[in-house]
């Protein structure tokens, strides 16, 4: 695996989310009452803490993408097989990646969940008003130094350079084994990193949450409740979508897949985190007749390039934030960030609400604020749980198809060795 989350409490982490979420809704709604001067002391206080817990994130991605997309492409090796089994399921990902991304476009033009939002104000206007120049966007893609995207954490160009370096360590012989070792260890800090910044997340939940809510009144839970249930439709026709395309390649044997991947799915959905999945996600697969060796190396690799939810919410929550600050991107604009964000998404780790670092950095580059994030983060939790609960399911279907691809899948339970 690219890179292993750490061990986390989970069901702590969700308390403290939930009871934040409570906190910060009674405190919004109650300062929304007390006049102006309590409503302004209120925004600033919870742009104070969004904008911490922004910061904090920003300072994890490059490093983060870096490590987990060379480490990940690394491993590939040239080993006959691996190529193989790798090539087609990377092909795999990527028509599934395109799928969820347009799936979540499309799905937030026709529902426009941001509108009636109150956004974050913006602190810089005229930064955000750029004219699209195709030549400027295509040699912009080619960093001339990657310690300078590394520092404008410019995420397309960070990709761009992690891909070539993953793809050239093979050359490098026992060096580059030795770099593949030191980026995976890299992973391991960066996502444990990660986990800390998130300790900071119930405070971050709770000044977003009472900062819109003291502004905006009760009718924000209102168009909050809108989103979840429009997001969770979006998710479900995705559902439908993946199960019947992976119904083509499996044909009947679908519905015993979905049994095996029922447990995997729910606790996933449970943990908000695809890490935790892992092991009951191999052994269900094993009982499906997926080999040990096909299921083990295609789920690793699909943790860092096949999280369909993950995917899904990056163009979803980009329209949305869009259309909260009424800011109009034009369908060509928006195919242009479905390409973009296809590339970016490869570095989203699978650990709790990472693909919100992933939004956060490809936001700016298409004009986007994103002090918008603020918008999400109170129920982020909620809509993480769906897009866990989705990566499971596409990653499940992934290597249950890989196998049918090498004619190695078996009718029953199955181990071997890698």
């Amino acid at each position: 695996m690219a890179a292993a989350a750490p061990q986390v409490d989970t069901k702590r982490r969700t308390y403290a989310i939930l009871i934040a979420l409570g906190l910060g809704v009674v405190s919004g709604l109650l300062l929304h009452t007390l006049g102006d001067s309590a409503i302004y002391g209120a925004e600033q206080a919870g742009k104070l803490m969004t904008g911490l817990f922004l910061r904090l994130i920003k300072m994890v991605i490059a490093p983060l993408v870096f490590a987990t997309l060379v480490s990940g492409i690394g491993k590939l090796g040239d080993d006959t097989l691996v190529l193989r089994v790798g090539g087609r399921i990377l092909l795999w990902f990527i028509a599934m990646s395109f799928v969820s991304l347009t799936i979540g476009l499309l799905a937030a033009n026709i529902l426009q969940p941001g509108i009636g939002f109150s956004p974050p104000p913006i602190t810089d206007i005229a930064s955000l008003k750029h004219p699209f120049q195709p030549i400027d966007f295509i040699l912009h893609i080619a960093p001339t130094s990657i310690l300078d995207a590394m520092a404008r954490n410019d995420i397309l160009q960070i990709v761009v350079f992690s891909v070539l370096f993953g793809l050239a360590l093979p050359a490098a012989g026992k060096a580059g084994k030795i770099m593949l070792n030191w980026t995976e260890e890299l992973g391991h800090i960066m996502l444990r990193m990660t986990d800390m910044v998130m300790l900071l997340a119930p405070m971050a939940v709770f000044g977003s949450v009472m900062g819109s809510l003291a502004s905006g009144g009760g009718a924000m839970l209102l168009h909050y409740g809108r989103f979840l249930v429009e997001f969770y439709s979006t998710i479900l026709i995705l559902w439908c979508v993946l199960t019947g395309l992976a119904f083509l390649v499996l044909g009947p044997r679908i519905k015993g897949l979905l049994k095996e991947l029922f447990q995997p799915i729910i606790l996933g959905y449970a943990t908000a985190s695809s890490e935790s999945v892992y092991p009951l996600l191999l052994e269900k697969l094993e009982n499906f007749g997926v080999p040990t060796r096909i299921g083990g190396f295609v789920l690793p690799l699909g943790y860092s390039f096949n999280l369909d939810g993950s995917i899904l919410f990056q163009s979803f929550g980009a329209i949305f934030i869009a259309q909260a600050y009424g800011i109009t991107l034009p369908w060509s604009q928006q195919a242009l960030m479905v390409l973009v964000m296809m590339l970016s998404s490869k570095g989203i780790a699978g650990v709790p609400r990472a693909s919100l670092v992933t939004l956060v950095a490809v936001l700016p580059q298409f004009g986007l604020p994103e002090a918008g994030i603020a918008l999400i983060l109170g129920i982020d939790h909620f809509l993480d749980m769906a897009r866990t609960a989705t990566n499971v399911l596409g990653n499940g279907y992934a290597a249950a198809i890989s196998a049918k691809w090498e004619g190695e899948l078996s009718d029953g339970p199955t181990k071997d060795v890698m």
